[in-house]
């Protein structure tokens, strides 16, 4: 009932406070395909909170940025890959890029961002190939793509050194969307060359909350690791079945959105041990958090719950709204504009420098890794850590870990090549070498 309250405030404070009936022509607008309601909703809040407050901040302290106020929006989806189309629909003409929330969302808008030519933002989700911007040349997905993910998780449980997993078995508990199988193709290449078994089970939507057949599974088949793909309901779900199950809680690993405060808090202690690769790492004492805290959330403008302000979700909103933000500086400088259009701000996403030098000035030293992309990749490629529930919190365990390129880059360019000539006539830039 707290978060249905929420989201009636936000919509409210979303139509008056930074999205005017009227769009100011002196403004730029950035909308957010939001998902508040429905089955993920435990997830959203948090995130949807955390990009609006990183804009209201700026917008409060600074006066927008370089002068242009930013006109922040939503359209709720639900999560529902049809109302996000709908959505995509009703928002192109007005918002200077997508941000689609959903890999299926995503791969629906996707073969449309070449004709809309509006650049499609989706941090740390989304279609993993679209790291490769000579082929996706309007999509991006910095700081890591899944198979970043994957890949990492990969040498974190093998402490660097695969060839370790031979004969081992791992099980992928996924949920039973594009979003869940994604890491499928990069794990099997992976299984193939270092000698383990993947075991992928799904889990459909109605058995999020009860997964009482996938943990039989996993308590026959007795896998090494259980790795996660999980998403709201889900992930709470998993964790509630491996207490009961009493699954070794240091066996079980989850992607970066299984990582959630929020889901982990009905387990409590039981929980503690339980993994999640990270590429982000909340720290509310940093200058830009201090700084929303001061202008948002202690003036009553911001709508997150109690505790929310430290959690690991609402923390990594803020970064991904500093992705959008600072495409729009580098468009701003590049093109000598204010105003920056779609396809400036496609150059500026393709041209991200978040080096220690810009982290330090925008006060979030430490908060994610450096980082830059280029018209061949539009991911990054930034790393992560290993976060652990250490039964109230997520806290940080292990060195910076970056991903293994050189298996990951021949995939994504076999896939990339494979979607575009399935979706033939695609638009190819050749000059991007």
């Amino acid at each position: 009932m707290k978060n249905l309250m929420k989201t009636g405030v936000a919509l409210l404070l979303l139509g008056t406070a930074l999205a005017p009936a009227a769009w100011a022509q002196d403004a730029i607008n950035v909308t957010n395909l939001s998902y508040r309601t429905g089955p993920f909703a435990a997830t959203g809040i948090p995130l949807m909170n955390g990009q609006r407050d990183y804009m209201m901040m700026l917008n409060e302290r600074d006066g927008g940025v370089n002068g242009v106020k930013l006109n922040y929006d939503e359209c709720e989806t639900g999560y529902n890959t049809e109302k996000g189309a709908e959505c995509y629909e009703k928002t192109k003409a007005t918002s200077i890029v997508t941000q689609p929330w959903s890999t299926g969302i995503t791969l629906q808008v996707l073969p449309k961002s070449n004709v809309d030519k509006i650049p499609i933002l989706a941090p740390g989700y989304g279609f993993s190939p679209m790291t490769d911007g000579k082929i996706f040349q309007w999509a991006f997905n910095p700081p890591a793509s899944y198979w970043d993910g994957a890949s990492m998780i990969l040498k974190a449980i093998s402490d660097g050194n695969l060839d370790s997993l031979k004969g081992k078995k791992i099980a992928l508990l996924h949920l039973d969307a594009p979003y869940g199988k994604e890491p499928i193709p990069l794990l099997q290449a992976y299984a193939e060359k270092h000698g383990f078994t993947l075991l992928p089970i799904p889990v459909g939507l109605k058995e999020m909350q009860n997964q009482s057949a996938q943990w039989l599974q996993i308590r026959r088949e007795r896998p090494d690791f259980v790795l996660m793909w999980g998403w709201g309901a889900m992930n709470a779900g998993a964790v509630t079945e491996a207490v009961k199950t009493k699954f070794p809680m240091e066996k079980f690993v989850g992607i970066w959105w299984s990582g959630h405060d929020g889901d982990m808090k009905s387990a409590g202690e039981a929980a503690k041990g339980y993994r999640s690769i990270s590429w982000s790492l909340p720290d509310s004492n940093a200058p830009v958090m201090q700084d929303i805290k001061k202008h948002v959330v202690d003036t009553g403008k911001s709508l997150i719950g109690e505790g929310e302000f430290d959690w690991v979700f609402y923390q990594r909103g803020v970064l991904i709204s500093m992705f959008a933000v600072e495409g729009i500086k580098a468009a701003q400088a590049h093109f000598d504009t204010k105003v920056v259009n779609a396809e400036q701000l496609r150059w500026g996403l393709e041209n991200l420098k978040i080096d220690e030098a810009k982290l330090a000035e925008i006060g979030m030293t430490g908060m994610i890794g450096t980082f830059s992309t280029a018209c061949n990749n539009h991911a990054g490629h930034a790393g992560g850590w290993m976060m652990e529930w250490d039964g109230a919190k997520f806290v940080k365990v292990s060195d910076h870990l970056e991903a293994d390129q050189d298996m990951i880059a021949p995939l994504v360019e076999a896939e990339a090549k494979k979607y575009a000539d399935a979706n033939a006539p695609w638009p190819i830039n050749e000059e991007c070498k």
